[in-house]
């Protein structure tokens, strides 16, 4: 990522446990002009989504990783990155957590991201800056 990213989501709905394979996925958004690829291209992947919308996972085509995803709602113009697939993942903390209501019970939270128990009203939890930056890159 070539930015610092407008918003991290840390989500804990039952269809990101299931796609990752763990209790949640931690995704950076940042701009898709702000994304730049050191090597080679992902495979993009039509996958549902509980909202119906869908989404595009991008995967690395040798590893299969996920590094990736567009959603409906910003098309190819926001990349959701997987935070887990970058260098250093200690810096990016996620912002909020979100679909609290299927987390893992184990799983502890703290205090120091808002948490819902499904999704939120971005006007309400984002800076005017990532507001400005999301606007801008979905025109």
């Amino acid at each position: 990522m070539a930015a610092e990213p407008m918003f991290v989501h840390c989500c804990h709905c039952s269809w990101c446990q299931r796609e990752t394979g763990t209790a949640f996925a931690l995704n950076a958004m940042v701009e898709a002009s702000h994304v730049e690829l050191l090597q080679g291209s992902p495979e993009l992947i039509d996958t549902p989504t509980a909202s119906g919308g869908g989404q595009q996972i991008a995967r690395c085509p040798t590893c299969r990783v996920a590094v990736w995803s567009h959603y409906s709602a910003a098309k190819q113009k926001v990349c959701f990155v997987r935070v887990g697939s970058l260098d250093d993942t200690s810096q990016i903390p996620p912002d909020i957590h979100i679909f609290t209501s299927t987390k893992q019970p184990w799983v502890r939270l703290n205090d120091d991201a808002p948490v819902v128990p499904e999704f939120y009203r971005r006007a309400e939890v984002w800076s005017d800056e990532s507001l400005s930056r999301y606007f801008a890159a979905i025109e």
